[in-house]
């Protein structure tokens, strides 16, 4: 039976609370609110522990910050090269790739897969300031 502290329920479920992706400076904010005390040492550690049990996701972003993701259920996700922003693709996860890979030496528990480039507001952005006035 795994054994909650107050901070890292207090931890999982800012994270759950939202749709957004947040880095552990990001949660840090949020969950003093609730917990004036905390540390951000506590954050990171928390955070390392929850994705150890498998409670949350760690996204590794191409530079900067990790983000975060609250929902451990196989899905995809976008990073944008632009805005820093991880975002949860509506595609079905293709599990046969896992099977493909199962017929090899290597034992394949799962995949993890992030597309990049820009997302739609960044996009339209880039699109809106190029077209002339």
């Amino acid at each position: 039976m795994k054994k909650y502290s107050r901070q890292r329920e207090m931890i999982l479920q800012t994270l759950r609370s939202v749709k957004t992706h947040p880095t552990a400076t990001r949660i840090y904010d949020m969950v003093r609110e609730y917990i004036p005390n905390i540390s951000l040492g506590t954050v990171y550690r928390n955070l390392s522990q929850l994705d150890e049990e498998g409670e949350i996701l760690t996204l590794k972003a191409k530079e900067g910050s990790d983000h975060f993701d609250g929902n451990p259920e196989p899905h995809y996700h976008f990073y944008c090269e632009k805005c820093c922003s991880f975002q949860d693709l509506n595609v079905p996860v293709v599990e046969k790739l896992d099977c493909h890979l199962g017929l090899t030496d290597y034992d394949i528990r799962g995949h993890y897969l992030v597309f990049y480039g820009s997302c739609p507001a960044c996009g339209k952005n880039a699109r809106s300031e190029a077209s002339p006035a």
